[in-house]
């Protein structure tokens, strides 16, 4: 959504949270559809538009790796690189508990920031920039910590993003601060500000935090005590869409995009630059089409860049060299998740594409709907995500449904209700599967013990 549309008048009334337990009900979405599927091969209007095909040679060809649990969830994307590959996530899960997670998407304050798992606790950074700490087993809040001060107050957006490492929570805000807490009880260490809006969660590796500024600025800080180890420039846009991406971290390198289409590899000691790209297209003809904002987060996995532009080009990239590798004719707001030798990505026209890593090849395309109301096309859905866990591709969309598809042949297996819209991506930790929803709700799904 572009950061000057019509805001949603949605919002949470309290702070006091609600945890409950719900048994071992039945969901529709893990592979259970009460629904007759549709008829036909789903072909999305983007992949005719662009003959986007997928290859006969990959059909049938796709495997995984095995999942494998991941005990925490401590940043956005999940790791510093962004690659979570394959996670572990039983075959039936339920709702286990519901909490209230603070303000949600009101008409000044937005959620930018997915949740978070460190330490056996759920974090979460709701609209106003406050953050609040669960049980992330049960649900019960544990404490709350608000990081705007009253000279904050007319910010127009306040809520930036959260991170967790080595028993400290790191927070960006859109007045332009980073704040470090103590993961423990919240309370703040050091305080940092860069007079500029902050709208991406920070990643943190090693002693280093990255975040990434509203003028496309890239700040790096000592995570001893804020104090600012190096700085990069992209060039400044105009108009852009609502938030920014998290850099990645891998071998030293870190990789940032840019609402300006442009794409750097940096060295992590000094900020030196390794390569940088440029995912702008000019196919399109419309204003909004032609953004060439890199919002989705960039992945690096076993020496490559992986990155998609919402103008329409999504690449791979030597991480060393800056060789393109391959770049397909995609456009999407979403980090392209991936697991083994694949790709799954969310396009601009509400189509999940399956990709072979190594060549760019097209598996399957998948069309989510693009409406709430189809005959009429009104109330435009937002889809976020994929995310595999347990075998199936999750996604989650602003109209309040989850959908559940097959990775190896984009089939849609099911679809469960959440209380409200949801424009963020859930996460995975623990055999556990988490969202945030608009109006501010964090629900937990996870498997139910049988009594003994």
């Amino acid at each position: 959504m572009v950061s000057t549309s019509r805001d949603v008048l949605l919002r949470l009334l309290g702070l006091s949270m609600v945890a409950v337990a719900l048994g071992a009900c039945e969901g529709t979405w893990l592979g259970v559809n009460n629904d007759p599927p549709l008829v036909g091969q789903r072909i999305s209007v983007l992949a005719t538009e662009h003959k986007l095909k997928p290859s006969a040679e990959l059909q049938g060809k796709i495997q995984l790796p095995k999942p494998r649990r991941n005990a925490d969830w401590p940043q956005a994307g999940g790791f510093p690189p962004h690659a979570m590959h394959h996670i572990d996530l039983g075959a039936s899960v339920s709702k286990l508990w519901l909490g209230n997670a603070g303000v949600g998407a009101v008409s000044r304050d937005r959620l930018l920031s997915s949740p978070i798992i460190g330490g056996g606790r759920a974090f979460v950074m709701d609209g106003e920039a406050t953050v609040i700490a669960f049980d992330a087993k049960t649900g019960w809040r544990q404490w709350v910590r608000e990081l705007s001060t009253d000279e904050d107050r007319g910010a127009s957006l306040k809520s930036g993003g959260i991170a967790f490492d080595d028993g400290r929570i790191y927070a960006t805000t859109g007045f332009g601060q980073v704040i470090a807490l103590r993961a423990e009880d919240g309370e703040e260490v050091w305080r940092r500000s860069l007079w500029a809006p902050l709208r991406a969660a920070p990643t943190v590796s090693g002693d280093r935090v990255f975040v990434v500024t509203k003028d496309n600025e890239l700040r790096v800080l000592s995570t001893t005590d804020g104090r600012e180890l190096w700085t990069h420039t992209g060039i400044q846009e105009v108009a852009s869409l609502l938030g920014s991406p998290s850099p990645a971290v891998d071998s030293g390198v870190v990789v940032v995009g840019y609402s300006s289409g442009e794409l750097f590899a940096l060295r992590v000691e000094n900020g030196g630059v390794l390569w940088s790209d440029s995912l702008t297209t000019v196919r399109r003809s419309d204003p909004l089409s032609n953004m060439s904002d890199i919002r989705g987060r960039p992945v690096i996995d076993r020496g490559r860049v992986y990155s998609i532009s919402h103008s329409g080009i999504m690449v791979a990239i030597d991480l060393r060299t800056g060789q393109r590798l391959w770049e397909l004719e995609a456009g999407g707001t979403d980090q392209p998740w991936v697991a083994g030798d694949f790709l799954f990505v969310i396009g601009n026209e509400s189509e999940i594409i399956a990709v072979e890593a190594k060549t760019g090849q097209v598996a399957w395309i998948s069309q989510l709907p693009k409406w709430e109301d189809e005959e009429d096309h009104e109330g435009r859905i937002q889809w976020t995500g994929p995310v595999l866990a347990g075998d199936r591709l999750i996604a989650t969309g602003s109209h309040g449904r989850v959908y559940s598809l097959s990775p190896y042949t984009g089939e849609i297996l099911g679809t469960e209700e959440m209380p409200d819209g949801v424009s963020m991506a859930p996460i995975v930790a623990d055999g556990m599967l988490y969202f945030l929803t608009n109006n501010g709700q964090l629900v937990a799904y996870g498997t139910v013990e049988p009594d003994r």
